[in-house]
């Protein structure tokens, strides 16, 4: 049964809330003059020490189906000043790179998200902080949640 003073509760915690993450953004300046700031709140987990966030940045391009594309560029980790936050920035898309296979030139082109090149970008799993990206306009920032599963596994020594 909902009553008044449970409404009551529910609003003071939603504004608690909104409070913290108003105060937490505060440490994350507006993007700049040619770059755009995207914010992820993650939702809490009982155990956030089993989980990995991937991000992917890149851009929608027309490429053929055959090759396999990426961009050059790195995500960059910095540490906020006076607050310890980490933010995240990619500073410029480098040039696409891809695979040399021989394609139809008549083959119609599909649109891909093409992302930056070289190893997965992983970073800790923190509800308590949204994970900021500043990247330049025209460019996307995607994620993805890796969860280890419960088996472990023993390793045969040799």
């Amino acid at each position: 049964m909902i009553t008044a003073g449970s409404i009551v509760a529910f609003s003071f915690l939603t504004a608690v809330i909104s409070a913290q993450a108003a105060d937490t953004m505060k440490a994350f300046p507006p993007a700049g003059e040619g770059m755009v700031r995207y914010v992820l709140q993650l939702p809490k987990q009982d155990d956030e020490s089993v989980f990995r966030v991937e991000l992917m940045v890149g851009k929608t391009v027309a490429v053929d189906e055959a090759n396999t594309y990426f961009f050059g560029g790195q995500i960059e980790k910095e540490t906020i000043k006076g607050w310890g936050y980490p933010r995240y920035t990619v500073k410029k898309l480098g040039p696409m790179g891809g695979t040399l296979m021989a394609v139809d030139p008549n083959a119609p082109k599909v649109d891909r998200f093409v992302r930056l090149g070289g190893e997965p970008y992983f970073i800790r799993y923190n509800s308590r902080l949204p994970i900021v990206v500043y990247v330049p306009e025209g460019v996307e920032v995607r994620y993805r949640i890796w969860e280890a599963g419960a088996e472990v596994n023993v390793m045969d020594n040799g």
